[in-house]
């Protein structure tokens, strides 16, 4: 059980609630704060001066007042015309990501929610209930409306509802690959039926409170940096594994030189792959060979990987900030009873952070493209081309580089960034807007992009390992190399690759293939 105060969420707490069903509850402290801020509201929504949201209208429609016996519909109509987005709805993990951060935020006590309805979002997550949420239709301006709209709807017994209200099953480790809500939904109402819940009634403000904030955008970004990082790890794996296969040498990778350069990011890329070299019989036979120096994406494996590395950490700074921010708007003090517009929704944190991390996958994947290109080039590698022994007659992994080489290629187009653009909305009050929605859904994308191409790398780079027997890698190595082999075969035969890529994609998803490596790699 993960209490929610408001303050302390961490990432990996966000992930057991999308990935292994964890269950939620809202800390004593954080029901205390809330209650005293709706007391605040209330107060408010009965006296006649204007507040925004709580007896205003929303938008450019500020300046309308609305009389007290309309205030309920008010925010009724807020989540009904909000609810405007498109596209493939976002798959559950990120829902249910959505869905603990939204509900952390209402713990801080800033947005006047009440504790009912605070309650009754944190049922719907603990009872598996996953509105369908559209990805497309935020410009990340007051916050991602749209997707919380179609979120809210079902709280108030309307919307849709994913029909895999019981398929959610925990795994012992890693994330759980999740499909799309791609089946027949139900209806809000028929969801909170089944779970024996009853829908809630809205009072002043509440609906605003469910929508006003960056909690999509910030859950697709924060599931997007956990992916980032394993592939961050899964890229130090393939280097050795390609060092290793391509005889080069384990000396750029000594302690002394990163710490005469000590970017963090560098020092661990250079320790985890100098850890995972050390004691192989492959890179001891070559000790004498009298070449200089090895190619830049064998040399400076470590400097590419680490400047990834680093950019992931101020990722993982900006969303660890963001899971426990107030986001709302109007912000309500209890502590003064003043309730005072502000922007804290704008996404530019958010949009900015995923632009960086979409950008920082590229040079880790196009640095595994050239070392998959060197395996299989025997004028570089002094391997059979293409990794088989029957060159000619068979093909080997020549399209398997093609294939990295056009998903390297398309993450370079993923890596443009959206926060850089803005269209103003809402008749211009919303005259600047982040996209960090646009922004963390590229992020999302390139991550898988990233994963198949270090996938690619690995799967030629166990082939090379194969065509030097018997002389062996180091412990390891050679336990990696036997994890992908349980699931792909050394190839004697032209088969289809793709198959073999997708199954060592779910080996790095999994986080199986650093658990091979014994803990050597962080």
């Amino acid at each position: 059980m993960i209490l929610l105060d408001g303050s302390t969420l961490t990432i990996e707490q966000l992930l057991a609630i999308a990935d292994r069903g964890e269950r939620v509850a809202l800390a004593a402290a954080a029901r205390d704060r809330v209650r005293a801020s709706r007391d605040v509201v209330d107060r408010r929504a009965r006296g006649d001066e204007p507040a925004y949201g709580i007896n205003t209208g929303f938008g450019s429609f500020a300046e309308v007042t609305i009389p007290p016996h309309a205030l309920e519909t008010l925010q009724l109509n807020l989540l009904r015309s909000h609810a405007a987005g498109l596209g493939d709805p976002l798959p559950v993990r990120a829902v249910r990501a959505t869905m603990a951060l939204r509900a952390n935020v209402l713990a801080k006590g800033f947005s006047g929610i009440s504790v009912e309805t605070l309650e009754a979002l944190i049922a719907l997550l603990n009872h598996r209930i996953h509105p369908r949420v559209p990805s497309r239709g935020s410009v990340g301006a007051s916050g991602d409306l749209a997707p919380l709209a179609h979120l809210a709807l079902v709280l108030i017994g309307e919307g849709e509802v994913g029909s895999d209200l019981d398929s959610f099953a925990p795994r012992p480790s890693g994330p759980r690959p999740r499909k799309n809500q791609d089946l027949t939904p139900l209806s809000g109402a028929e969801a909170l039926a089944r779970a024996g819940l009853a829908p809630i009634r809205l009072g002043p403000k509440e609906g605003l409170a469910l929508i006003n904030g960056t909690q999509p955008s910030t859950a697709v970004l924060a599931l997007a940096l956990a992916g980032a990082e394993q592939v961050a790890r899964a890229a130090d794996i393939a280097a050795a594994l390609s060092i290793d296969a391509l005889r080069g040498s384990i000396h750029p990778f000594e302690a002394r030189i990163h710490d005469a350069r000590p970017f963090p990011g560098q020092r661990r890329a250079a320790a985890n792959i100098e850890a995972l070299l050390r004691g192989s019989g492959i890179n001891q036979s070559h000790a004498h060979c009298g070449k200089v120096q090895d190619a830049y994406s064998l040399r400076c494996a470590a400097q590419v990987h680490g400047a990834t590395r680093d950019a992931l950490r101020f990722v993982r700074e900006t969303v660890q900030i963001e899971a426990n921010s107030a986001t709302d708007n109007p912000i309500v003090f209890a502590d003064s009873g003043d309730i005072v517009s502000g922007g804290n929704f704008h996404g530019a944190p958010i949009a900015i952070a995923a632009d960086l991390l979409a950008a920082a996958l590229v040079p880790l994947a196009t640095i595994s493209e050239r070392r998959t290109d060197r395996l299989v080039d025997p004028t570089l590698s002094g391997l059979p081309a293409f990794l088989t022994r029957d060159g000619g007659l068979q093909s080997g992994y020549m399209l398997a580089q093609v294939t990295a080489a056009a998903v390297a290629s398309e993450m370079k187009s993923l890596a443009h960034p959206a926060g850089v653009d803005t269209i103003p909305t809402s008749a211009n009050k919303e005259d600047h807007v982040s996209m960090s929605m646009t922004a963390a859904l590229k992020a999302e994308t390139s991550v898988s992009r990233a994963r198949e191409v270090i996938a690619i790398e690995i799967l030629c780079a166990c082939q090379a390992v194969d065509l030097l027997a018997p002389l062996a890698a180091s412990a390891a190595l050679q336990r990696v190399h036997q994890l992908v082999r349980s699931r792909v075969p050394m190839l004697a035969d032209d088969r289809p690759p793709a198959p073999d890529i997708v199954a060592i994609t779910e080996l790095i998803a999994t986080n199986a293939l650093e658990e091979a490596c014994g803990g050597l790699v962080k």
